[in-house]
C-alpha cells in the first residue's frame, strides 16, 4: 500500500490539546444566525470572537484566528461539502458531551451520539454534527 490508500489515526499527546492549523472555514447563507450558533457552541471550549468583517465573517480562536464562518466570497449560495469536515479536539469526554449539547440546543443536528468510535469502540470518543464539524477527544482527558 501506498500512502494515499493506507490510513492510520496517530492520537494527539494526551496533555496537550493541538489548536487548529491556521485557520479553517465553513460558509454560510445567513451570518447572523450562524454567529449565534458557533458563539454559544464555541464558548464551550473557551473560545470567543477575534475578528468581525461586518456582513461578511466572523472569526473565532483562543487569542488569534483559528475557525471562521464566511458568506462565500463569489456571492454563490453556501453549500454543505459531502466529505468535508472541521474536527475540534476536546480536552475531556464531558466536554464532548457538552458540545454536543450545546449545539443541538443551538439548533445543530445530531449525526450521532457521543461515544468511542473505531473498531471494538477503540476510537477516538466523538459527536458528529450536522454542519459537517466533529467534537472528539483522543486518549485519555487533560487534566
Amino acid at each position: 500500500m501506498n500512502d494515499i490508500t493506507q490510513s492510520r489515526q496517530v492520537a494527539a499527546a494526551p496533555d496537550k490539546v493541538r489548536s487548529l492549523p491556521g485557520h479553517a472555514t465553513v460558509g454560510t447563507n445567513d451570518l447572523d444566525a450562524a454567529s449565534v450558533f458557533y458563539d454559544k457552541l464555541l464558548a464551550v471550549f473557551g473560545i470567543g470572537r477575534v475578528l468581525i468583517q461586518p456582513n461578511r465573517a466572523i472569526y473565532y480562536g483562543h487569542r488569534t484566528l483559528e475557525f471562521g464562518i464566511t458568506m462565500p466570497f463569489d456571492g454563490r449560495p453556501a453549500t454543505v461539502g459531502n466529505g468535508g469536515m472541521v474536527a475540534f479536539e476536546a480536552p475531556s469526554r464531558s466536554k464532548v458531551d457538552e458540545a454536543h449539547a450545546t449545539a443541538l440546543a443551538a439548533g445543530g443536528s445530531d449525526e450521532g451520539a457521543p461515544g468511542p468510535r473505531g473498531e471494538n469502540g477503540a476510537g477516538p470518543y466523538c459527536a458528529p454534527e450536522g454542519n459537517k464539524f466533529l467534537i472528539f477527544r483522543s486518549g485519555a482527558d487533560a487534566a
